[in-house]
């Protein structure tokens, strides 16, 4: 009995080898993350071994068997190479995997998230948009993707349209006046007006715009910080691949 084919599109979040010349890939599909055995994908004279490299963007055939997705053929639609040969990019880009990973789902529609990815990793080595800007964009789009968006469209409280010295708070994920809510804050990131008006603009505009925009170094830095924090706040965890890459900036 013929054993059933797909073919789908999808990007490789995580590679570990295994035997002799294995390896075993999370990818991320439209129709959610997935666990796929690339035999001999490590041998010399493999014909997959370009698509099953981490943030290697192909085209792949899979048979599923006894509950396994098997790659069978591979074809490289993008390997971000300008983003490879940059260490730093090439570590902020692995922690983009390693936090879609985190949060993606199996047998989920993914669409939104694999767009969000492929076009953060474009943003990064072919447009050559600043690293921190690229990172809090997706950090801020990718929580409101996975149905943690915060609330920054008026102070939480008062209802003010523009905050005054407006305050991310992360364990509520609501945008405030520093005056107002103290008795209930948690834990609160300081914003400006420019890098409200930047979560804004990546929370509501057009998608397709993400990383159009630019930002005061001090504003980025308001954004970044309160991203970051707001990620590890609502997902209760840290990623390595982000410590490394926060190392080589010191």
């Amino acid at each position: 009995m013929a054993r059933e084919r797909t073919v789908v599109k999808g990007i490789v979040l995580r590679a570990v080898d295994t035997k002799e010349s294995d390896k075993i890939l999370t990818v991320l599909t439209p129709g959610g993350k997935t666990a796929v055995v690339a035999k001999g994908a490590r041998s010399r004279k493999s014909r997959v071994t370009a698509c099953t490299q981490l943030l290697a963007y192909a085209e792949l055939t899979l048979t599923e068997t006894h509950g396994w997705q098997y790659l069978g053929e591979g074809s490289s639609i993008e390997l971000f190479e300008g983003v490879r040969q940059d260490i730093e990019m090439l570590s902020l880009a692995s922690y983009f995997a390693e936090l879609t990973e985190a949060t993606a789902l199996e047998d989920v529609e993914s669409g939104g998230i694999l767009s969000l990815l492929l076009n953060a990793l474009y943003a990064l080595g072919n447009l050559k948009k600043p690293p921190r800007l690229v990172k809090a964009a997706f950090e801020l789009k990718l929580m409101s993707l996975i149905g943690f968006e915060p609330l920054a469209d008026a102070c939480a409280y008062c209802g003010r349209p523009e905050p005054e010295e407006p305050l991310l708070d992360v364990r509520e994920g609501v945008v405030c006046c520093r005056a107002c809510g103290k008795g209930e804050r948690g834990l609160a990131m300081p914003l400006s007006p420019g890098a409200l008006a930047a979560m804004r603009r990546v929370l509501y505009g057009d998608p397709k715009r993400l990383y159009s925009f630019s930002l005061e170094d001090a504003d980025l830095k308001k954004l970044g910080d309160a991203s970051e924090t707001y990620v590890h706040t609502m997902l209760e965890r840290g990623f390595k691949t982000l410590d490394f890459y926060k190392s080589l900036l010191l």
